[in-house]
């Protein structure tokens, strides 16, 4: 607790620092170079976590400098991203700023008008509905295609089903040609399904690199047929290795899932397959990458280098049985990594510890690796006032070069990304509220809803 508060202490300089100096015109900023952050034009999947950064801050610290930061910039800046037909982020970028503001008015955390509550919940709802309706059909279900086109299904992406999930409670049903309605719940579990088939491995002997818990940044279909073409990646070292983001992204998003599920009805879920059905498939994919990440991904302290199969790991030799060395010259590490990871490890315990299982090893590992990254005598937290990044040493794009590499150094550290401070700040939160008995985190307000209703009411 002392390092999260001292964590959130360090946040607010940091996003009084970007407010003051960026340029709207400039885009979004992605990540930092030499300590100031940079826009990085592709399609402008940061921008939720900005301001949704300042709405985390508020919540943490009942600032309202922070919450009319927050509440102001996402009503003049984010609308076009609701509508956003181009791209899979609307998770990231809508539920960090709409979402965060209905929650905590939902959680009365502040004075909304009803009118205000109904706006974001029309966000919501908007969202929910464009993101459902990027989507390609397989025989068995279909999934939310990423940006690369409708062949492309990225693991990240299930951490954009909160925007279906909250349209579903909120009531939304999708619109297609000739009124066909489509259900959300339905698509969602739909491409849960599709991302734990084909993203995640199961040491099945699917090919010669199947290892339990793997996952695959992407994988690709044949959109005549639907059928499965094999395994890719954009920002991993090969299809046959593992992106520790992506991995990242799948540990958070099965867990958070399964979450969601506790307050849906089961009459909701038989047009997805039942319940039975639903959670053993989130169930065995959260717990598969879980495995893994602490088995096989992570160094000794949970913090993972970026990809399991980069090649200067061979030049490391133990590199998992020590920590981890952000300023090695053979591979950098990924803290955004570690922070998404660990908020996962602690949600799949929370949700495990509450039907009577052992989940000691989950919980620990998740707090193990954000006393890691808090620590301020250790290398990972920005104590710097210049620098405005929160969480050093994240990495973005290492097989594009896009990550700032210092003179006389070999790989990139000391920088910070938009995605990386944020869920320090996330799970920060999410474990302040736990440690003080407040209401639990979720991006649904479970504490203050009732269940809904198959119609999603």
């Amino acid at each position: 607790m002392p390092k999260i508060t001292r964590l959130f202490d360090l946040s607010a300089a940091k996003i009084r620092s970007i407010e003051q100096t960026w340029r709207p015109e400039d885009g979004a900023p992605v990540f930092t170079v030499q300590g100031r952050y940079q826009t990085r034009g592709w399609t402008e999947w940061t921008q939720g976590f900005q301001f949704g950064s300042a709405l985390l801050q508020f919540d943490a610290s009942g600032d309202r400098e922070f919450l009319d930061l927050g509440r102001s910039r996402t009503l003049e800046r984010m609308s076009g991203h609701l509508t956003h037909m181009g791209g899979h982020d609307h998770g990231f970028n809508n539920v960090s700023t709409y979402g965060n503001l209905w929650r905590l008015a939902v959680e009365e955390r502040f004075d909304a008008s009803e009118w205000e509550v109904r706006l974001y919940e029309m966000a919501l709802k908007v969202s929910g509905a464009v993101q459902a309706h990027r989507w390609t059909v397989l025989p068995d279900g279909g999934f939310i295609h990423s940006f690369n086109g409708p062949h492309s299904l990225f693991v990240d992406t299930i951490r954009s089903l909160r925007a279906l999930a909250l349209a579903f409670i909120l009531g939304q049903t999708l619109r297609e040609e000739q009124d066909a309605g489509v259900n959300l719940l339905v698509r969602l579990a739909q491409h849960a399904h599709a991302t734990a088939r084909y993203n995640v491995y199961y040491g099945n002997g699917r090919d010669r690199y199947d290892v339990r818990g793997r996952t695959a940044h992407e994988s690709m279909f044949n959109v005549e047929s639907g059928t499965y073409r094999g395994p890719s990646t954009q920002q991993g070292y090969s299809p046959f290795t593992t992106w520790t983001r992506g991995l990242a992204w799948a540990v958070l998003g099965f867990a958070e899932q399964l979450e969601f599920l506790d307050i849906v009805p089961d009459s909701a879920l038989h047009g997805c397959g039942g319940r039975e059905f639903v959670e053993a498939m989130l169930l065995e994919a959260a717990h598969a990458t879980c495995a893994y990440y602490l088995d096989a991904a992570s160094a000794a302290d949970g913090i993972p280098y970026w990809d399991t199969g980069a090649p200067g790991l061979a030049s490391l030799p133990e590199w998992r049985e020590r920590p981890a060395d952000p300023f090695n010259d053979r591979e950098p590490v990924d803290s955004s990594a570690a922070v998404i990871a660990a908020q996962g490890l602690l949600r799949l315990a929370h949700f495990l510890s509450r039907r009577g299982e052992d989940t000691s090893r989950y919980e620990q590992a998740g707090l193990l690796i954000l006393d890691t990254l808090f620590d301020e005598t250790g290398p990972y937290l920005s104590i710097d006032p210049l620098h405005q990044g929160l969480l050093l040493h994240s990495v973005y794009h290492w097989p594009n070069g896009w990550d700032y590499v210092p003179p006389g150094a070999s790989t990139p550290r000391g920088e910070s990304s938009q995605w990386g401070d944020y869920h320090a700040r996330e799970a920060a939160l999410y474990v302040k509220r736990l440690a003080e008995h407040a209401p639990y985190l979720t991006f649904f307000a479970a504490e203050e809803l009732e269940p809904v209703n198959e119609d999603g009411s």
